[in-house]
């Protein structure tokens, strides 16, 4: 028996109904699929963005969520000279995600690959929070729709471009020793967070490691002989760098004066409250990486594959994310702007189009 339910009113589903060139609501009771399409931008070609799975307390959150990530999406891709514009979706989960395999979540995947075929190429899904390499490979085999990341997991080119955005900046605030001897903190040690860790103490960091899963975080320090703090405290925890790899939004107007760091680079999104956290940091003498040009290895690589790239070739194109930091760093000291600031200058001259904060 198929149970029907009340559409949520139009005015409820759309939170900036002209934040982006196009915002797609998907519907069909018949799997329980709930799930908005946000097309930022296809200045440099088809929009490029993960699909997130996760419980949002409304539709216009999920949407709202949806057309912010997708502007993110817009400014990595134009930073990192990729031919992908921004985008961005989200499945609306309510109550237990299926489990992987289930016929359940195979089917209800495959609705939304049909749903995606419907833009004709606009929009190019990949894993992202929530989602799996088998659900991509669904959307591509059962919907009919291209998708990316559907063969290879892309967590440890992301961790290998934080690493290269960390270095780059350890080596502009302290010298060409970078970021030996200094005291790392990494918020977050999932599959991108932790191997972030491992590649900062290879360069003879010193790591603290924090997550919301205590036990994850102790193996992890153990294995790097190094210390934990509860996942909360991590930002406020005394060190040289601080590496958000987890939540979004960590770094506030109410919390930045609390911040010991002198170099935040991480992999989370949206690491700033506010746009105007940026140049507060720049007051208070801290060097902060954009997180959409140091969280930019996973998508790199995803172009290396489509592109044919040598793994080679992929990796050099990953590492030369660290000379666009330093690019920016240079760039924002000699205008006295911030590294924010100087990317969405190089952003809006590769758009065509002025993008402000």
């Amino acid at each position: 028996m198929t149970t029907v339910t009340t559409p949520t009113p139009t005015s409820e589903l759309i939170a900036e109904p002209w934040a982006s060139e196009q915002t797609i609501t998907c519907r069909d009771d018949r799997v329980g699929l709930r799930a908005v399409i946000a097309i930022d931008d296809t200045t440099l070609g088809p929009g490029f963005g993960g699909v997130r799975y996760r419980a949002y307390p409304s539709t216009e959150a999920a949407a709202r969520e949806a057309q912010r990530l997708a502007a993110a999406m817009t400014l990595k891709h134009a930073l990192a000279e990729l031919p992908y514009g921004g985008a961005k979706s989200v499945v609306m989960l309510e109550g237990a995600a299926p489990a992987p395999g289930s016929t359940e979540r195979r089917a209800l995947f495959a609705r939304f690959g049909e749903m995606i075929a419907r833009t004709a190429g606009t929009y190019v899904p990949g894993v992202d929070m929530g989602t799996l390499l088998e659900d991509m490979q669904t959307i591509r085999d059962d919907g009919g729709a291209r998708a990316f990341c559907d063969e290879v997991s892309p967590s440890p080119f992301t961790a290998r471009g934080v690493h290269a955005a960390m270095r780059a900046a350890a080596v502009h605030h302290h010298g060409a020793a970078g970021l030996s001897g200094l005291h790392v903190v990494v918020q977050g040690v999932g599959s991108v967070g932790a191997e972030v860790a491992r590649l900062a103490h290879a360069d003879g960091a010193r790591l603290t490691v924090a997550d919301v899963d205590t036990a994850r975080a102790e193996e992890l320090a153990r294995e790097l002989g190094g210390a934990t703090v509860a996942a909360d405290a991590a930002p406020f925890h005394d060190a040289d760098v601080f590496s958000p790899c987890a939540v979004a939004r960590v770094v506030t107007r109410d919390t930045l004066e609390r911040f010991p760091a002198r170099i935040i680079a991480g992999a989370a999104n949206d690491t700033l409250d506010e746009p105007g956290c940026a140049e507060a940091l720049r007051a208070a003498g801290i060097t902060y990486v954009p997180d959409f040009v140091a969280n930019a290895g996973g998508v790199v690589q995803v172009h290396g594959g489509v592109a044919g790239w040598s793994e080679q070739e992929t990796l050099a194109a990953i590492d030369r994310i660290g000379e666009r930091v330093t690019g920016l760093l240079e760039t924002g000291e000699a205008q006295g702007i911030t590294p924010v600031a100087a990317a969405l200058q190089r952003a809006s001259a590769a758009l065509g189009r002025e993008i402000v904060a």
